[in-house]
């Protein structure tokens, strides 16, 4: 009987025929943009997709790649275990829009970069650019391999497909249609999963009210559990989800995550015109609160079905991030092709989001590494260099699978390696485009000082996990299981578990209580923060920046605010629009033309 525990079915035919058929799909998108665009090989086209793609696919193509196989599968087993609280992360969401939306899409847009990263070299010095491409490769190649493994791990068991037959298979498809196609393949093959992973919630739910009579029942049983009180407003930094860590410290990550993460800027680069990624970046709210809520009520229906038979508990499965998986085959295997499906969605979030961070690396690492010491490459090797270089990013992220398995909760552990890196990146861009004192001096010693402390408490906190009364886990029941312990999991291997010293209270340092139990949420406010502040300190101490060297484009103005909604197009608009729709003729423009030879090779400023 469904909801009560013991072994499930596993997968049929069909659902391999529908899986490997959407597989096939993705790669053959990519394939197909390749041919079409053979003419155009040039590296602003593979890269950029040409900067010719409207607002409504990039929005889509932000929100797929945000939504990987971690979202799909840890967002549900969260919301089952910790109640409805994540769901606030749709107040971040918000906030997150209008600040990158209106303050760093019109500054990098007006500077017609590449490499979110170029910025910090125009703004600070070239050191501070390697070191912050440096460190967005290395969060990025850690968090792909654990997008990779994620997704593997949980339907490995479940599905029975081997385990890293598929993290190979995944990363080959992925290394496919990068190479080939550039980033139009990765947008219109998200757009394509988009609609897949939103569609596997919605088979969940229905099947989910089908069985428990109604949607209404779901929401009863998720009240009774306690599921529904998300409004918690207690102070307490240490509280893993409040009201103020999510909307507070959520807000910090997330803008950090889309407004200058490679991947999402690179996104909204492409569009047409500023106000095509501005909208681009507002049709993807909707696109994230859509998903949040269906994958929050998706957790709800699971809970409502195991309220009397939690499957970790009875050891049905080995981790909660395998409850998705577990309830897909429960509820749904009567229908043949449906966890297909299902299997396909988690696989296509992974798809897309590994697609996506391998055509970032690439960008980064042409434009900031290779460029500026061989300036003599013809466009052809520069192709070859990208599709070389996808090949070998792909290789390196499935190796990095292995490392990630280590991490516990899969959700959590993504977003806390965004926020330790990309917390004082943040802080250096907000310093740089907000403080106009603040010098190269400052910025470097400010970033280092975040990246310390955030890495000192995030892995104290992986090695010490705060105790039941800081996370608040719900509870549980097995009081209507059929069977206890059934056998039918492969049990993980002993270092898919989190490293964890629990077990010898004694040896919990006091650190462990306090500066460790700091709420995930709050390592990227916490990088943001020490950085601006020490930046400032430092560089007023070191003689601050002198005024006129600085070109004004590379700070925040008030014309960017809001510009595309005005009746008339704001300057910055015309300028823009102008060197989006004729980007060969970017030098025409005599502003950019000035600090490019001041700052960059003049040959390549030429060039572009």
């Amino acid at each position: 009987m469904t909801g009560a525990g013991g072994p499930v079915a596993t997968f049929s035919v069909w659902d391999y025929v529908v899986f490997a058929g959407t597989i096939l799909a993705a790669a053959g998108i990519g394939l197909f943009q390749a041919i079409r665009s053979r003419k155009e090989t040039s590296s602003s086209e593979f890269l950029l997709g040409g900067r010719q793609m409207t607002a409504v696919p990039v929005a889509m193509s932000l929100t797929a790649s945000f939504m990987s196989g971690i979202t799909v599968i840890g967002t549900p087993a969260e919301a089952y275990r910790f109640g409805a609280a994540f769901w606030l992360f749709g107040f971040s969401y918000a906030i997150m829009s209008v600040i990158t939306a209106e303050v760093f899409v019109p500054l990098f847009y007006r500077l017609a970069i590449t490499s979110a990263y170029e910025y910090l070299e125009l703004r600070f010095s070239r050191p501070v650019r390697l070191i912050g491409t440096t460190m967005y490769i290395a969060q990025t190649i850690l968090y792909t391999g654990m997008v990779i493994y994620a997704p593997a791990l949980a339907l490995n068991q479940i599905t029975g497909l081997d385990l890293w037959g598929v993290l190979v298979a995944t990363g080959a498809v992925c290394i496919v249609y990068c190479t080939l196609g550039g980033l139009k393949a990765v947008i219109w093959t998200d757009v394509m999963q988009m609609v897949i992973m939103l569609a596997g919630f919605v088979a969940v739910i229905a099947r989910g009210a089908v069985l428990q009579g109604g949607l209404t029942n779901i929401w009863e049983d998720a009240g009774k559990g306690g599921r529904l009180d998300a409004f918690d407003f207690d102070p307490d930094p240490l509280k893993r989800h409040t009201f103020w860590t999510i909307v507070v410290g959520g807000s910090v990550m997330w803008v950090s995550i889309y407004s200058i993460n490679q991947s999402q800027v690179q996104r909204y680069i492409s569009c047409k015109t500023l106000r095509h990624a501005k909208m681009s970046l507002y049709v993807n709210l909707v696109g994230l609160w859509l998903t949040v809520s269906l994958a929050v009520f998706s957790g709800l229906t699971m809970f409502s079905i195991y309220k009397n038979c939690d499957p970790l508990e009875n050891g049905d499965i080995g981790t909660s991030d395998q409850m998705l998986p577990y309830l897909v085959m429960d509820i749904l295997a009567a229908y043949p092709g449906i966890p297909g499906l299902f299997v396909a969605a988690a696989y296509s979030g992974t798809l897309s989001t590994v697609s996506s961070s391998i055509n970032a690396l690439v960008a980064v690492t042409v434009e900031d590494f290779i460029l500026p010491v061989f300036k003599n490459l013809t466009e052809k090797q520069v192709s070859w260099m990208n599709m070389g270089l996808s090949v070998f990013f792909g290789a390196v992220c499935i190796g990095m699978a292995g490392v990630a398995s280590a991490m516990g909760s899969i959700l959590q552990a993504a977003l806390s390696i965004f926020g330790m890196i990309s917390g004082p990146l943040l802080g250096l861009y907000l310093l740089g485009m907000l403080f106009r004192t603040s010098n190269s001096i400052g910025g470097l010693v400010g970033m280092i000082i975040g990246l310390v402390l955030t890495l000192w408490v995030g892995i104290g906190s992986q090695i010490y996990p705060p105790t039941a009364e800081k996370t608040n886990p719900l509870p549980v029941s097995t009081v209507g299981c059929n069977s206890t312990m059934s056998q039918n999991v492969t049990t993980p291997a002993p270092w898919t578990s989190p490293v964890t010293l629990t077990s010898q209270p004694h040896v919990r340092p006091p650190l462990a209580d306090s500066w460790y139990s700091l709420s995930y949420l709050y390592f990227c406010l916490l990088g943001t923060l020490t950085t601006m502040v020490i930046g400032l300190l430092v560089s007023m101490a070191t003689g601050g920046c002198k005024q006129d060297e600085k070109n004004p484009d590379l700070f925040v103005k008030a014309s960017d605010l809001f510009s595309f909604s005005c009746c008339g197009k704001s300057k910055v608009s015309e300028v823009t629009e102008k060197s989006a729709t004729d980007f060969n003729t970017v030098a025409d423009n005599p502003t950019f033309t000035d600090f490019e030879m001041k700052s960059k090779d003049p040959e390549r400023a030429t060039k572009l």
